[in-house]
Formats: structure tokens, C-alpha cells, sequence
């Protein structure tokens, strides 16, 4: 459920715009069982408030033959990845954080729907797209151990 007006003018300074990012990062060496330990023992991003959604981000990435791992995250911080930034780099080196579509195009940015990206279909596009492209993170990832 989005958050009420109040909730939001408070927030304001530190949670902005929701924002779709095509993100891009690469496991460290020497984190993939670590990585692998965190996410099936749920410990992958516990403590921030973005939830269990660090999980199902690496459910959705996909590789490709560069050894680079690409996912769509929602972010709903004035600064890209604020808040989950620490918990990816604790296993990633982030290469690239951009904008996933065109924010025209957003209905919570175009005015239509406020907190919009909450639930909305441009990430099952993003992401159905993903998975047309390389491999599944986590097959790539448990073979690597």
C-alpha cells in the first residue's frame, strides 16, 4: 500500500522518487559462497528495509558471458541505491546503476499514480527481457563453487 501524503512529506529528503535501475555488478572474489550461504540462509540484505527484495533481484538477474550480473531493482531513495547499496557491496563490485527505462514513461513520475513502481508492469517487461538473455545468476553462481 503506498504511503500517505504525510508519510511522504516526511520522508521527503531521504525518499524521493521511486526509480526503476538496470544494475550491473560483478560478485568480488572470494564472495560466492558467502554469497550463496546469505541467500539460502535468508541472511541477503536482513536489517534494510528493502526486505526480501535483495533475494528475489538475484532470482531475477541474469549473466552473460562477461561474468557480469544484471538486474532491475526499485529504489525509492533521493540517491540511487542508498539503502541497499552496503548490502550489495558487501559481495559486488557495482559497475553500472542507470536508469531501466525511460521516466516518461513513468506513472508515478508523469503524475498518474503516486508510489506507482510499487507494483508496476514495466519491471515484469524489464525483467521478461532479462531472461531472454545469458544465464540465471544463481545457476551460474552455484556452479562456481
Amino acid at each position: 500500500m503506498p504511503p500517505s501524503s504525510a508519510t511522504v512529506q516526511t520522508h521527503e529528503l531521504m525518499y524521493l522518487h521511486p526509480v526503476r535501475y538496470l544494475v550491473k555488478a560483478r560478485v568480488k572474489a572470494g564472495q560466492e559462497k558467502p554469497l550463496l550461504e546469505a541467500i539460502a540462509n535468508g541472511s541477503l540484505g536482513r536489517g534494510s528495509i528493502a526486505g526480501d527484495e535483495y533475494i528475489y533481484d538475484l532470482r531475477q538477474a541474469r549473466v552473460g558471458a562477461d561474468g557480469i550480473a544484471h538486474w532491475v531493482e526499485t529504489c525509492y531513495c533521493a540517491t540511487p541505491l542508498a539503502e541497499e547499496r552496503p548490502y550489495w557491496e558487501k559481495y559486488f563490485e557495482l559497475m553500472s546503476i542507470k536508469d531501466a527505462h525511460n521516466r516518461n514513461n513513468c506513472r508515478h513520475e508523469n503524475g498518474i499514480e503516486l508510489w506507482a513502481c510499487s507494483n508496476c508492469n514495466c519491471t515484469k517487461r524489464l525483467e521478461e527481457r532479462l531472461q531472454k538473455q545469458g544465464k540465471a545468476f544463481l545457476d551460474t553462481l552455484r556452479e562456481s563453487e
